[in-house]
């Protein structure tokens, strides 16, 4: 006798991958903006700051400044471009009205959390390797670690995507958005060591920058390169790891209550 098939189960599965592949897809079909823009800038970065601090400044009393660069602007590059995929993703839906079609979908908050951050991840994984294969012609690669590499690669992702998932919700227009974007996330991505080590700041400025979680992430990913960090991968990923499950477990909330989206 044939078991009997969930329906219901097969149907929740189909959609959140429909709804993923959705996502992918608004993405992919701009991929000259959303990849391709994103590794320009980040070379462009390399460019300059490259060239005016190179042979100027030793980091880890062995590594060259472009060396030391190169993992924090591919994460940089991975975090802010996975906030914008699932941040644009909603409020675009919202103001040309799309939305209301997910709402009449049996899907489940999961099933949305899942999809819009799934999609956010890819999208910013896919920059990060961009960006980490244009580099590879200004400094040769070191992987003291690639576990630590991956594992902070994924978590970071995650956990921008799902900030970018709340600031969507939040957010009724792009410039509620870009505001999000730009007075937390870029400030915080921006003083999180992406462009230095902080045991080159003041002890005052030093502290200030264990509170910044942007931080943890940025520093493991490096860990990964080089085997050396300016705090142990493992605390890294504790606070980097509680920070998502926080903004996770208040994302969730925020879909299954169905905050600014069925009003």
């Amino acid at each position: 006798m044939t078991p009997p098939v969930n329906t219901a189960s097969l149907s929740a599965s189909a959609g959140w991958r429909t709804l993923l592949h959705k996502e992918v897809q608004r993405f992919w079909k701009v991929a000259f903006q959303t990849i391709a823009a994103p590794v320009l800038t980040a070379v462009l970065y390399l460019l300059v700051f490259g060239h005016v601090l190179e042979g100027r400044v030793l980091v880890y009393d062995r590594l060259s400044y472009t060396a030391f660069l190169i993992p924090g602007l591919v994460m940089m590059s991975m975090l802010q471009n996975a906030f914008a995929n699932s941040a644009s993703s909603l409020v675009q839906s919202k103001i040309m009205g799309s939305l209301v079609f997910l709402l009449l979908t049996p899907l489940s908050h999961w099933a949305w959390f899942g999809a819009y951050v799934g999609a956010a991840i890819l999208r910013g994984l896919l920059v990060g390797c961009g960006v980490f294969i244009v580099t590879l012609f200004y400094a040769t690669p070191e992987f003291a670690a690639p576990l630590w590499i991956g594992v902070f690669a994924l978590l970071g992702c995650a956990m921008m995507g799902t900030l970018g998932l709340i600031a969507g919700l939040w957010a009724d227009k792009f410039d509620q958005m870009a505001t999000f974007q730009n007075f937390l996330i870029m400030p915080m991505t921006f003083l999180s060591g992406v462009f230095y080590s902080i045991h080159s700041l003041p002890a005052f400025w030093q502290q200030v920058s264990h509170f910044n979680p942007f931080f943890y992430m940025i520093d493991g990913f490096r860990y990964g390169f080089f085997g050396q960090s300016d705090v142990s991968p493992w605390l890294s990923l504790a606070i980097a790891g509680s920070a998502w499950l926080l903004v996770s477990a208040l994302a969730l909330q925020l879909l299954r209550t169905g905050y600014k989206i069925r009003s």
